[in-house]
């Protein structure tokens, strides 16, 4: 299967500007899942800005109270 980099990047929130990953879902997903990490996809604009992609910090954001 192709990527489509241009039409990813079009809903990409990643923020941090060097990513060879960037609009590259499969490769960000993978690369994330190795480091017990979730990607910036899965977050809030404001959340992705912290930067913390821990499984940890999505759920205690996103846990209802």
């Amino acid at each position: 299967m192709q990527c489509e980099v241009d039409r990813n990047l079009e809903k990409c929130n990643y923020t941090y500007p060097g990513c060879p990953r960037k609009g590259k879902c499969c490769e960000c997903i993978a690369y994330h899942r190795r480091n017990g990490e979730l990607p910036a996809c899965y977050f809030t604009e404001e959340q992705e800005k912290t930067w913390d992609r821990s499984i940890e910090y999505f759920v205690k954001v996103n846990s209802k109270r």
